[in-house]
């Protein structure tokens, strides 16, 4: 079980600098250097043309709904080969379904993103501009923070205040916290028990200052790690690294109940019997063991106030859309930004 207060260090450090992990000795160093120069070099680089998903998708009565999908290649859906294999068009069908209208998708994730370029993100989809706004802005990221060996303090302090951004401007904020890279085959023992750590100390973290900045979150952790054991050619791509369309649909599952609470469509945590309110960094922790959990900001039951306190719950992952998600019509001119950089062996 990680530590809640190591959790609540590394998003304090946000405001006051420092907060890096020292997670071994300078003895083993050289090891796990070599043990990632051989992942990067057993995953390789994959080529990819990427669907278009931009534009309208699902059906419905009234006005569409405006949905931002921002972060690193598992939000843009990495090596598939049709939109409707994409995470970002999975929720936006599923969103229209649920909503009963549909949904205006804009998504600027691209692979090797690090939470340094969610800003840019956010800028280039016109978020942040006087007079516009989305309804709900849906974030993936983090496994690059922790494969490019980001100080936790500084990826955590990028996503806050592009979580604080858009919640100020009144879209609704769901974050999928860091996935647990130990479960990627590629990466050898010991530095998977290294990548597990980190990874699952920057999602509570994650957790933790993304509902403090008013936003919420759900756990990928070890999402796919039963699948993966049971059948790695199902669940993953032909990297090993990035998931499979099967994969990404199953993170789409676990994060559209979110999205729909979000917008009212579902009640929220803290009104379900299932539901717990805890302190926001044991509430992180707890989260970022359990892959599916939700945490939201709630009031503490004592005192009223809210911030430190959360409400947290596992949804069941149910299936929200359909056949319709094939026939999601996009302009011909939607794309990934120009500007994005190519993606690095080993990157996500």
């Amino acid at each position: 079980m990680l530590r809640a207060a190591r959790a609540r260090r590394i998003a304090a450090a946000t405001a006051f600098g420092g907060g890096g992990l020292t997670l071994v000795g300078a003895g083993t160093l050289a090891l796990l250097y070599l043990q990632a120069r051989l992942a990067r070099r057993a995953v390789g680089v994959t080529e990819w043309e990427r669907p278009v998903v931009n534009g309208l998708h699902g059906q419905g009565e009234g006005p569409p709904i405006r949905m931002l999908m921002m972060g690193d290649s598992t939000a843009a859906g990495f090596a598939v080969q049709t939109a409707a294999q994409t995470p970002s068009v999975m929720l936006a069908t599923g969103l229209s379904n649920a909503a009963d209208r549909p949904v205006r998708l804009r998504c600027t994730a691209f692979p090797g993103a690090t939470s340094a370029t969610l800003a840019g993100q956010a800028e280039r989809s016109g978020a942040l501009a006087e007079g516009t706004r989305y309804d709900v802005a849906v974030v993936f990221i983090g496994a690059n923070d922790v494969i490019r060996r980001v100080r936790p303090s500084d990826a955590v302090s990028d996503l806050r205040d592009v979580v604080r951004s858009l919640t100020d401007r009144g879209t609704a904020v769901v974050v999928a916290t860091c996935p647990d890279l130990g479960t990627v085959r590629p990466i050898g023992w010991p530095l998977r028990s290294v990548a597990r750590r980190a990874s699952r100390q920057l999602a509570a973290a994650q957790t933790i200052a993304v509902t403090e900045a008013g936003g919420r979150t759900v756990s990928l952790s070890d999402l796919l790690a039963d699948e993966f054991r049971t059948d790695p050619s199902l669940m993953f791509g032909p990297d090993r690294f990035h998931p499979s369309a099967r994969g990404y649909a199953q993170a789409a599952f676990a994060v559209l109940p979110s999205v729909c609470t979000a917008l009212g469509l579902l009640p929220e945590p803290a009104a379900l019997p299932a539901a717990g309110i805890l302190p926001v960094d044991r509430a992180a922790v707890v989260a970022a063991e359990n892959p599916g959990t939700e945490v939201s900001a709630a009031g503490d039951p004592a005192q009223g106030r809210r911030g430190r306190w959360s409400a947290l719950v596992r949804r069941p992952l149910a299936g929200l859309w359909g056949p319709s998600a094939d026939r999601a019509r996009v302009p011909a001119d939607a794309g990934v930004p120009a500007e994005a950089p190519r993606p690095e062996p080993g990157d996500r």
